[in-house]
């Protein structure tokens, strides 16, 4: 199908998505990223936050938060190496806020450049996840 891309999107853990989309917006380095079918060979780090996957065999949206990873991007396949990531439909906002309030409290208690620097990457990834389910929640 020339309309189509192939999508894999896994972690360490498993692997969250595999299949065909018709379209794929993610957070690149840079700002937003938009995958259509035959684009340019890329490969780039991903900021935490959604990568939305537009299905081809339903047209249905699929939210995955990662926090961070790799995008590899040829003609016919997005490969998306995260991190973590974690289904839009798995994703609990008390666990991300307890995750958040941790990581908060460990920026205060940081005894040295490597530990608050950990804890920031921390928060940021959880800030990240709860501004995906807030986003999941408005549509």
């Amino acid at each position: 199908m020339a309309n189509t891309i192939h999508v894999d999107v896994v972690s360490a853990e498993e692997s969250i998505f595999n299949g065909e989309a018709r379209f794929v917006a993610l957070p690149g380095e840079v700002g937003e990223l938009g995958i259509y079918p035959r684009h340019t060979p890329l490969i780039t780090r991903i900021k935490p936050g959604a990568v939305r996957i537009e299905r081809a065999d339903n047209g249905e949206e699929e939210f995955v938060f990662v926090a961070g990873g790799i995008l590899e991007v040829q003609p016919n396949c997005v490969t998306v190496l995260a991190d973590t990531a974690i289904r839009g439909r798995d994703l609990d906002e008390a666990k991300a806020n307890e995750a958040k309030k941790r990581a908060e409290e460990a920026m205060r208690n940081a005894k040295s450049d490597i530990d608050l620097a950990a804890a920031q990457s921390e928060f940021a990834a959880m800030a990240a996840q709860l501004a995906a389910i807030q986003k999941l929640r408005k549509k």
